[in-house]
């Protein structure tokens, strides 16, 4: 009975030991990366690289509401390098600006029907305070027409490889909202739209190409035409700002985004300790699933945290480096039979401290010999940086981590004679080759 008994327990106790161990194993991959975020489609990436660290559901098209503005400033920053606009150049106003402007509830300083304004002071409008008719302006005087500046915004869109896309406006506005005035080509119900992927790329080059953009998203207030009847204060509507509601330690940009159809979105930037991060989230809700303002404040800090204290800068790869199975490349009609290789530049990217071991290089080789004469720091192949387990995201631009392998030494070519002994040696190692196979073929 006893020895019943005992059989029993063991039993019993098998499941609870199998429980025990099952439950010390971590959790793998999708526990990893759960950031528990409320939105729709959110991305983050290294600003420097445009290495992605994180994504969900970013390839999708989404509403991107204001967020649309980055292209006019784009655009706009564009123009003021090529000369075709000033800073200082005056903008007359138009019936359909004067009209926008004066609707407060779409975001907007007030304009006067017969008012002129600098083109600096509609960009400070729209950057700041994501002013409607201030952005119009702009693109009435780039393109003639905002309807004319479609065309540049898509050309643009294009060049930066943007995917899924669709502008019908300058601003992110509703089409619906614009008093039957959309631009021509564009329908009353049309939206602008875009994937987070996209809208990160389209940050990533904006900074790239005009850091100077960020003296003015940094701005927390500014009164608009100080000293005047229409002075107003502009506040930023981004509250991640120092000082404002949802500061956040090295947050300098970039730009907010709200209509009924986008719902709360934002692509933020920071910068700490020389690393500076993108963030995209689009159709922020908070853990009740109510839309608010802050709700896209707050899951961007969620993006932003897991970035800061997760990813570092990491070396793969150092400059120099050789492969234990190819440290050489053969040569023909060379003093050398053979030249050394080696990693031209050192291969790093942000990563996870703990994913380092994952990535492998593989060398990959454009020619299996070279003839001689062979140079120093002639380009032989690439290596190529392979993830053996898990997801990598790859770059915001779809490159490759890679770096070019080169000879380490150069080869000169052999002289005349060398050249004849080495033909002759070479016919008839071919020759005794092709006799050996014939030879071997018989038995």
């Amino acid at each position: 009975m006893k020895k019943t008994m005992n059989t029993l327990l063991r039993l019993l106790l098998i499941p609870v030991l199998l429980f025990s161990i099952f439950a010390g194993i971590p959790a793998k991959a999708n526990a990893e990366t759960d950031l528990g975020l409320h939105v729709d489609a959110a991305i983050l990436i290294d600003a420097d690289s445009g290495k992605i660290l994180y994504e969900q559901n970013a390839d999708t098209s989404l509403g991107i509401a204001s967020m649309t503005k980055m292209m006019t400033e784009y655009l706009l920053l564009d123009a003021i390098d090529a000369g075709t606009v000033k800073w200082d150049q005056e903008y007359h106003v138009t019936d359909y600006t004067y009209r926008m402007s004066q609707n407060r509830a779409l975001s907007n300083v007030p304009l006067r029907r017969d008012g002129t304004y600098t083109i600096r002071e509609l960009y400070e409008a729209m950057a700041i305070y994501s002013a409607n008719a201030a952005t119009v302006g702009i693109a009435e005087t780039i393109a003639g027409t905002e309807a004319e500046f479609l065309k540049l915004m898509n050309k643009k869109a294009e060049k930066l490889g943007l995917k899924d896309y669709k502008f019908v406006n300058s601003t992110g506005l509703n089409n619906a909202d614009l008093f039957g005035m959309h631009p021509a080509g564009t329908g009353p119900e049309d939206e602008n739209v875009m994937p987070a992927k996209s809208v990160a790329k389209l940050a990533y080059h904006l900074l790239k190409d005009h850091p100077n953009v960020l003296e003015t998203s940094k701005i927390t207030e500014k009164t608009f035409r100080e000293g005047t009847d229409d002075r107003i204060e502009m506040r930023n509507w981004n509250l991640m700002l120092p000082g404002l509601s949802q500061q956040y330690q090295g947050v300098d940009g970039l730009k907010t985004g709200t209509t009924n159809f986008a719902g709360h979105c934002f692509t933020g930037t920071a910068e700490r300790n020389g690393t500076r991060l993108i963030s995209v989230v689009m159709k922020a809700v908070d853990a009740k699933g109510q839309e608010s303002k802050k709700a896209r404040f707050d899951e961007t800090a969620k993006l932003l945290n897991y970035g800061f204290s997760q990813f570092s800068k990491q070396e793969i790869i150092p400059a120099k480096y050789t492969f234990k199975d190819q440290k050489t490349v053969k040569v023909t009609k060379g003093k050398e039979k053979k030249v050394a290789i080696a990693v031209k530049e050192p291969v790093s990217f942000m990563m996870k401290s703990s994913d380092k071991d994952l990535y492998k290089p593989k060398l990959v080789l454009d020619k299996k010999s070279l003839e001689a004469e062979v140079k120093k720091d002639t380009v032989v192949g690439k290596v190529v940086i392979e993830r053996s387990e898990g997801t990598d995201y790859g770059f915001i631009d779809g490159k490759e981590l890679t770096a070019d392998v080169i000879t380490t030494e150069a080869v000169e070519r052999a002289s005349g004679i060398s050249l004849f002994f080495q033909g002759i040696g070479n016919f008839f190692g071919n020759l005794w080759g092709g006799i050996s196979d014939f030879v071997g073929g018989l038995f």
